[in-house]
């Protein structure tokens, strides 16, 4: 009989069968690996920096944001005490002086010179408009609560 093996009902051939292996220079592989270890290596080396700059930025912003909340606390504690922080103050005149702008450029434009005497800032600088809820600046509506009492303003549709 010749050399041929029976598995499993099956008459193998001896030999390898399939792809014979390409004769790869071993120092040509070694230098491969090598290469795309240290591209590997080099992307993650960015990929971290990318996150530790992602980490930075986003702690900066959580630092800000902070600040922003302790003054908006001290605004909410003096509003309490009856007193108006001055920053307050300077947001409402700013607001004030932007809207009487405004109107008059509005008034201007459609040649209404008798009306500029009737303007919402001469109304609100005579007290004829009470309740002057539409010259509050655009703060969050706690601090427009805490300044009309509890009662949220009402806002214009402009």
């Amino acid at each position: 009989m010749d050399d041929s093996k029976v598995v499993g009902g099956k008459v193998k051939k001896p030999g390898k069968r399939g792809r014979k292996p390409a004769k790869i220079d071993l120092k040509a592989k070694l230098e491969r690996s090598r290469q795309s270890a240290r591209e590997c290596r080099a992307r993650k080396k960015l990929r971290y920096q990318y996150l530790e700059e992602l980490v930075s930025s986003r702690e900066r912003a959580i630092c800000a944001l902070r600040e922003e909340l302790d003054m908006y606390k001290q605004w909410c504690v003096a509003m309490d005490q009856g007193k108006i922080p001055s920053e307050i103050k300077a947001l409402l005149t700013a607001e004030e002086q932007s809207k009487s702008q405004q109107s008059t450029s509005r008034l201007s434009k459609t040649g209404k010179a008798d009306a500029a005497s009737n303007s919402y800032g001469d109304s609100f600088k005579e007290g004829k408009l009470g309740n002057a809820t539409h010259f509050l600046p655009k703060v969050p509506d706690c601090f427009a609560m805490r300044l009309n009492d509890g009662r949220l303003p009402a806002r214009s549709a402009t």
